[in-house]
């Protein structure tokens, strides 16, 4: 089978890495991708905006079957567009995709079936968004509506917070997607993400993780794409796993078919766990990054025909064997990121780290020759297994140092909450 994977980050190289294991395969592009997926993947360099472009390639190397990583790709609908040039495709349609694109899209369709979140109002203009805050207080919530590329979301402390956030939505900061705001009530406890594959009517539910959003140790700084993460995530429970399944996920699929709007993808539900049980924070219609690269690692099956089956609507009688094992990632990002930083410094020693229970998965970088060069703000994903999330994290950490990358920084607590309550 010939695949294509689309995008460039770390998610994108864990997939690949992860695709180029099956017996299946024949022949993988990946489009742009990164200097990691060169070592796996036949990087091409595509504009994937340029959705006939994408379809060209496709086309004329006689691709079976293409998979789609980035949101943004997701929301514009490339999915739809490469199966209507009859390719097989790994990508939920535009009109699902609005779980991620749209958080009212997804409030609304928590009101209609009865899925249990945070209360909301939604605003399209700053002076009633400030009015409402300062009636409501804070802590509070304030989410910039379209994507934002994992930072249009503030959990403000204070009132201050809260009104800084909501006029850097409507002065542009999140361009679009900060045309309109969402602003829920601060929900209480620790939050978990929950991975489902979806085929339109079976769910396949896949694992569990926990995700670091802020940029520095005891998650404080600003909110990024995520510093690292660990799966599986044992704070949730049989009970809360349950729950999730058939109050939040099942429902969520019933109701885009009950509309006609079948979802066929990965559903990526962040949770947080309350004391009167998980409540939705918010859908994603893709693979998380850097949550996939920690999921890959514990993967024992074979993916390839996992996403085939959830594309064909096959996905009844599939079933997924994890290692006995957790999985713990950490990011390597450029000094300034998530605000401005520098592109072009060369990072050293990674190739020599690769072993059974270490993998480097790249997001942001490039080749120059034999040079791996930094070109992103999320630049590496130091990944690595154990039999408890503290050894797993003591392994990472290892990898982390062996790297020679002075304009690089990394959080130094990874999975900190479960290491403590495995001590």
């Amino acid at each position: 089978m010939r695949v294509l994977v689309i995008g460039s980050g770390g998610r994108e190289h864990a997939l690949a890495w992860k695709i180029a294991q099956s017996p299946l395969l024949t022949k993988l592009y990946c489009a742009p991708g990164n200097g990691g997926t060169a070592n796996v993947a036949e990087n091409v360099a595509l504009d994937i905006i340029d959705h006939a472009a994408v379809i060209a390639f496709a086309k004329s190397q006689n691709v079976d079957f293409v998979v789609v990583g980035p949101d943004a790709q997701v929301v514009a609908g490339l999915g739809d567009d490469v199966r209507t040039a009859g390719i097989t495709c790994f990508c939920p349609s535009k009109a699902a995709g609005q779980l991620e694109g749209s958080k009212s899209f997804t409030k609304a369709l928590c009101d209609e079936f009865d899925i249990p979140t945070a209360a909301y109002a939604r605003f399209e203009d700053e002076a009633s968004a400030l009015a409402y805050i300062y009636t409501q207080g804070a802590p509070i919530v304030i989410k910039a509506d379209g994507l934002a590329a994992g930072k249009g979301v503030t959990v403000a402390m204070s009132v201050e917070e809260a009104e800084e956030a909501i006029i850097d939505c409507f002065s542009g900061a999140f361009g679009e997607s900060g045309t309109a705001v969402v602003i829920e009530d601060f929900m209480e406890g620790e939050e978990v993400s929950l991975f489902v594959l979806c085929d339109g009517e079976t769910l396949l539910p896949l694992t569990t993780a926990q995700d670091h959003k802020r940029a520095h140790d005891g998650d404080t700084g600003p909110n990024t794409g995520g510093m690292g993460a660990y799966s599986p995530a044992p704070v949730m429970s049989e009970e809360d796993f349950h729950f999730a399944m058939t109050r939040i996920v099942e429902p969520t699929a019933k109701g885009l078919a009950k509309r006609g709007t079948p979802y066929q993808g990965v559903l990526y539900a962040g949770l947080m766990l309350t004391d009167e049980g998980p409540k939705l924070v918010e859908y994603n219609a893709r693979f998380g990054d850097p949550e996939t690269q920690v999921m890959m690692m514990r993967m024992d099956s074979d993916l390839l025909p996992l996403l085939l089956a959830t594309a064909k609507g096959a996905l009844k009688g599939q079933h997924i064997v994890w290692k006995d094992a957790y999985a713990l990632t950490v990011i390597m990002a450029a000094k300034g990121y998530p605000g401005s930083y520098e592109k072009g410094s060369e990072i050293r020693g990674v190739d020599r780290l690769d072993t059974d229970d270490l993998t480097v998965f790249h997001a942001g970088t490039k080749r120059e020759g034999e040079r791996l060069i930094a070109n992103g703000g999320r630049v590496l994903n130091v990944t690595a297994l154990g039999s408890s999330v503290k050894e797993a994290q003591g392994r990472a950490y290892q990898g982390v140092h062996a790297i020679d990358w002075p304009e690089g920084f990394a959080r130094s607590d990874i999975g900190w909450r479960q290491a403590a309550r495995e001590a």
